[in-house]
């Protein structure tokens, strides 16, 4: 299988990133023209400017990697990440509300970072499927549709796993052809990632891009 380099997100979300990590990054990204790259708030304006007209867009972590903020928190995080040159912002839902089957808190806390969102900007809404029942999981998922999220994604990859291709493949399932499914977590190689396109996604997350095109 032939992998369009369109389906990444070229990722660098590490506590110890230094300005030149990412400024590698984002030269490896307008080089083989990924998607966007993935980053911590810290560094979207960075981002921003030194992808402005490669056509790579600026992804932007919320809520990053727990999800239990507030949500006053998580909207004043996606504001300030749209103004300095987000295009696309990943968020975090709060877990612990979705297990004590407080649906309403969770869908409440997606539409608000989704109103923050303008029309141009997507939203993807991180579910961490490795701490989710199955039942759990299509749940979150359709909170996620319900609220207006342009995508659904698998992992943070800062918890106890990764992405799955049986959760992209229940994910999928669950919001049909109307959202976007992203894999991210543990994707290292081709095979891996051949395997979650197979069972659905249409965008990766990851940070080992060049290894798995080459």
């Amino acid at each position: 299988m032939s992998l369009d380099t369109k389906l990444f997100d070229h990722t660098i979300l590490k506590a110890d990133a230094k300005e030149a990590d990412v400024k590698k990054i984002v030269d490896e990204a307008k080089e083989n023209k990924f998607a966007s790259v993935c980053v911590n708030s810290y560094y979207t304006g960075f981002v921003a400017k030194n992808l402005k007209g490669s056509g790579v867009k600026t992804c932007t972590v919320i809520g990053f990697p727990l999800g239990q903020m507030s949500t006053k928190a998580k909207v004043c995080e996606t504001l300030v990440a749209i103004e300095d040159g987000a295009d696309e912002i990943d968020m975090v839902i709060n877990v612990g509300a979705l297990k004590d089957k407080k649906y309403d808190e969770v869908l409440f806390d997606i539409a608000a970072v989704k109103d923050a969102c303008t029309k141009k900007v997507l939203l993807k809404v991180i579910i961490e499927a490795c701490l989710l029942t199955d039942d759990e999981k299509k749940k979150a998922c359709e909170l996620s549709k319900k609220a207006g999220a342009d995508f659904v994604k698998t992992s943070t990859g800062f918890s106890t796993g990764g992405a799955k291709a049986e959760d992209v493949k229940l994910m999928r399932a669950v919001v049909g052809k109307d959202l976007g499914v992203k894999a991210s977590g543990g994707i290292r190689d081709k095979a891996t990632a051949e395997a979650m396109v197979k069972a659905g996604a249409n965008r990766l997350g990851t940070s080992a891009t060049l290894e798995i095109i080459k």
